[in-house]
């Protein structure tokens, strides 16, 4: 799964990554929980960047009480959750690292996962549009598939990565082939217990311990 994750690039450093133009400001942080209001790329008339909740909530929900995080890959094209979503309103999610805990001597550590050669990237990502009378809201997960060999050690499940040639593909014709555990070298290290918690942010969260 991918429970908390780090995205500090500002508007600017986004939109050049992406290969946009214009888009909304957008809110950065080293320790970005569930609920929490996030930059997200969709593909609409075109590519555009706007902010999400992240939890998922379909359209057709009669509350927000079901909002996961997370989409398991294996399952999109079958549960109906998700299914209209991976037909029609896939995203990237722009992101710096992530993070996953390790059970180890009766605690878990915490580890900051990131993708070696680049500093932005993205994970592979579902949102939707969700009304009522009282709020209308755009909301996104992050799609997970099975743990590459680096990061198996720490956790059997990992979000998607995408590799930046496969952006547009993902966004404009979606398929299963790419929603794969990644392929390249990743930087893992343990990092402080102060990531617990949600209230903390900062560099030092990502500092390896």
């Amino acid at each position: 799964m991918c429970g908390r994750f780090a995205s500090w690039n500002d508007k600017n450093q986004i939109l050049e990554h992406f290969g946009l133009s214009t888009g909304p400001e957008v809110a950065a942080g080293y320790n970005i929980t569930p609920s929490s209001n996030i930059p997200v790329i969709r593909f609409l008339d075109g590519k555009e960047l706007f902010n999400c909740h992240w939890g998922l909530i379909p359209h057709w929900a009669r509350d927000r009480k079901l909002s996961p995080i997370n989409a398991r890959a294996e399952s999109l094209s079958s549960k109906p959750f998700f299914r209209d979503s991976f037909k029609k309103r896939r995203c990237l999610i722009p992101a710096n690292g992530f993070y996953e805990w390790q059970a180890t001597q009766g605690r878990k550590q915490p580890y900051y996962i990131k993708v070696k050669d680049r500093e932005l990237f993205a994970f592979a990502g579902l949102w939707d549009h969700w009304d009522n009378p009282e709020q209308s809201l755009d909301s996104c997960a992050i799609i997970t598939t099975g743990a590459n060999e680096a990061m198996r050690p720490v956790h059997d499940r990992m979000p998607v990565i995408l590799d930046p040639k496969y952006y547009d593909a993902w966004l404009e014709q979606g398929g299963m082939e790419l929603l794969v555990p990644y392929g390249s070298e990743l930087d893992i290290h343990p990092v402080s217990l102060r990531v617990n918690s949600p209230k903390n942010q900062g560099p030092e969260l990502i500092a390896p311990v």
